[in-house]
């Protein structure tokens, strides 16, 4: 059996730091199985009401495409740029004809691979942040293989993020991407 490379780890801790998230805010997270992978879907979250500042919605789906990266993103007008790999992946992401909204969440790793997991008696600690984006209504990419997002720096994932984007919906808000003017 072949060990996992960087970035099968990479992947991996993005998993878990989903799970830990999810599970904090009282969300389910099932990880997608191999038909919805193809469809650039990594994981579902399931979350139920009461959710913050109301909404006539009980229960709420998100799918959530998954990545994870060791790059330094750029710091664009209150954004992280991130390079999407896979136009297919970004078109499905953009598409307005899904009634499940989709979410990019990209975990942001330190470039040395020491630094990615911390364990003391005290706590586990997987090190630097992910941030959340909607690609819904983004415009058609001129590139074949790869395009330039924008992830907004207040859209962290975390428990209060996540549990504001689920009241957002629950409201009938799905999130929609704005351009953003480099």
């Amino acid at each position: 059996m072949k060990p996992l490379t960087d970035e099968n780890i990479e992947a991996e801790l993005s998993y878990a730091f989903l799970h830990a998230v999810a599970s904090r805010a009282g969300v389910a997270c099932d990880v997608a199985g191999r038909h919805e992978d193809n469809a650039g879907v990594d994981a579902k979250l399931v979350g139920w009401g009461p959710f913050p500042a109301g909404g006539y919605r009980e229960e709420v789906d998100i799918k959530v495409q998954l990545k994870a990266t060791i790059k330094k993103p750029a710091e664009v007008n209150g954004t992280f740029a991130y390079s999407l790999s896979g136009i297919a992946r970004y078109n499905a992401l953009r598409s307005e004809a899904l009634s499940t909204p989709r979410i990019l969440v990209v975990l942001f790793l330190p470039e040395n691979a020491s630094e990615w997991i911390a364990h003391t008696d005290d706590a586990l600690s997987l090190r630097k942040c992910a941030y959340w984006v909607s690609l819904r209504g983004a415009k058609e990419s001129e590139n074949k293989t790869a395009h330039t997002v924008y992830l907004p720096k207040d859209q962290r994932f975390d428990v209060n993020g996540l549990r504001g984007l689920m009241g957002r919906i629950s409201r009938g808000d799905v999130p929609a991407y704005h351009e953003v003017e480099e």
